[in-house]
């Protein structure tokens, strides 16, 4: 399986010590299965913090989903336990992480996700609601890897500049 990732610089070594703590599945490394989604991510990154944006290919060997690694799979729409999930992760109150998944595939949580999570927080909707609002939107998809045993299955295959 292809998948992509879209950041202001070449990665030659995927650390991921450098990840940020509180993104949707907690701190690890991200990439798309949508090209266009990740080029838009290597612009805005590029944007943001300079470089020049490279588009990076990995192919994922799918004898992960088979290897004793912790998998969770969301559905491609919002539901109420991937909200609460990235609530979760999100939250800068928790200063642990709040799983211990070697790999979630699920929907990016984009700013129409984070208004619907706001009013979540603030009372205004249930999950159940905010959930239920966001059933209708498109949301592109993400794999997250938080383990070293899990990048033993993804293998960068190629570079470009975009």
């Amino acid at each position: 399986m292809t998948l992509y990732h879209g950041t202001n610089a070449d990665i030659d070594r995927i650390d991921l010590t450098q990840g940020l703590r509180y993104k949707d599945f907690g701190k690890g490394f991200y990439l798309t299965p949508d090209r266009t989604t990740a080029l838009r991510m290597a612009q805005k990154r590029a944007r943001l913090f300079g470089g020049t944006p490279p588009l990076i290919t990995y192919d994922l060997d799918e004898s992960a989903f088979q290897s004793g690694l912790n998998v969770k799979v969301f559905p491609e729409k919002a539901c109420v336990e991937w909200l609460l999930f990235v609530d979760a992760n999100r939250d800068r109150k928790n200063a642990t992480p709040v799983h211990d998944y070697d790999i979630v595939i699920g929907p990016i949580a984009n700013d129409g996700v984070v208004l619907q999570l706001t009013n979540y927080r603030e009372g205004i909707y249930s999950p159940e609601e905010a959930a239920r609002l966001l059933q209708d939107k498109y949301l592109d998809q993400q794999y997250y890897f938080g383990t070293e045993r899990a990048l033993r299955f993804l293998h960068k295959t190629g570079i470009e500049s975009v």
